[in-house]
């Protein structure tokens, strides 16, 4: 039997840049994981999760699976990864050994609240699949395989970053710019010392939940379109990542926020943004925090000020969000 998980992840800063040639600094946040578990079987058999399920309590209970979950739950992630997978096999070593299994995962992170909950699970069946026929793939092609699983296969718009956090983990820069990415098919990645950093938070709402597709729908279509507004912005996330590193290399974590802070509002000047998800900004913004959305919307991240965490910790709870100090190591 083989057993391997994979984590949620925050985007620090930079996103969403990363699918536009652009730079970010990612980590990994332990306190949430994709587990998939896999063992040798008479037939090839991928078990659904508690997400996939079809029977329900009523119709309410229907609506709210639906809302938090959508309509395709994790069997087609895994479905997708397994096809890669055989795919890049195929490609190395000739036909596979003639051997089934059965699959079957469970996840405790938030749905469609920008913590990277998909392609966690696609990235833990990866490293199962990887045990299972003893074949080691370098880490940025298993970040290229999550990632083409996902956005050629199921036609879900992302870039790269979270798919490269989960399989390096830690707290990771990455430049993919477009010298790198047409060159050699990846960014360059440099792991950072997660101590380099200030204390953080991660904020979210479980019942803003929203497909990451959403937001991103048309900004794909904007920047190939040359639309000036948008590929400015992407040069500027670039900009704010390579000044975070600098700040963090020098020891100086503490002075990061003015990026955070800067990064949300140009996000917010390109894309239009929930009412909800910004609200979760506001919270820790008035308590003096710096604060950006993790991923597509829905968590963010922020500064601890300094001597508030409780402070922090019921203002978010007042408006129904949870709290979490990620654990990075």
């Amino acid at each position: 039997m083989i057993i391997k998980e994979a984590y949620a992840r925050a985007g620090l800063i930079g996103n969403p840049s990363d699918g536009y040639y652009g730079k970010t600094i990612s980590l990994s946040i332990k306190n949430f994981r994709a587990r998939v578990t896999l063992y040798e079987s008479p037939r090839l058999h991928i078990l659904p999760s508690l997400k996939d399920r079809s029977e329900f309590e009523n119709i309410e209970d229907f609506l709210q699976s639906v809302h938090l979950y959508g309509y395709y739950g994790g069997i087609r992630l895994v479905k997708a990864v397994l096809k890669r997978f055989i795919e890049y096999f195929k490609e190395k070593r000739g036909s596979l050994p003639e051997q089934n299994f059965t699959l079957e995962y469970e996840t405790n992170i938030p749905r469609g609240v920008g913590l990277a909950g998909s392609s966690a699970i696609i990235t833990a069946t990866l490293r199962c699949l990887m045990g299972f026929y003893k074949l080691k793939i370098p880490l940025p092609i298993q970040a290229n395989l999550i990632w083409k699983a996902e956005t050629e296969e199921l036609g879900i718009p992302a870039g790269l970053q979270d798919r490269v956090i989960q399989v390096y983990e830690g707290l990771v820069y990455m430049d993919f710019s477009r010298e790198f990415m047409e060159r050699q098919g990846y960014g360059h990645y440099e792991r950072l010392d997660p101590a380099l950093l200030p204390p953080l938070f991660v904020a979210y709402r479980e019942d803003s939940a929203e497909r990451s597709e959403i937001p991103h729908s048309n900004l794909r279509e904007r920047f190939e379109s040359g639309e000036k507004r948008v590929v400015e912005a992407m040069k500027e996330f670039a900009r704010y990542t390579e000044e975070v590193r600098k700040l963090l290399q020098e020891n100086r974590g503490r002075e990061i926020g003015e990026w955070l802070d800067r990064n949300f509002a140009l996000r917010k000047s390109i894309l239009p943004l929930s009412l909800q998800h910004v609200e979760l900004v506001e919270v820790g913004k008035k308590l003096g925090s710096a604060v950006k959305f993790c991923g597509s919307g829905g968590a963010v991240i922020g500064l601890v000020p300094s001597g508030r965490e409780d402070a922090l910790r019921e203002a978010y709870r007042a408006v129904g969000a949870k709290v979490i100090l990620p654990r990075i190591k």
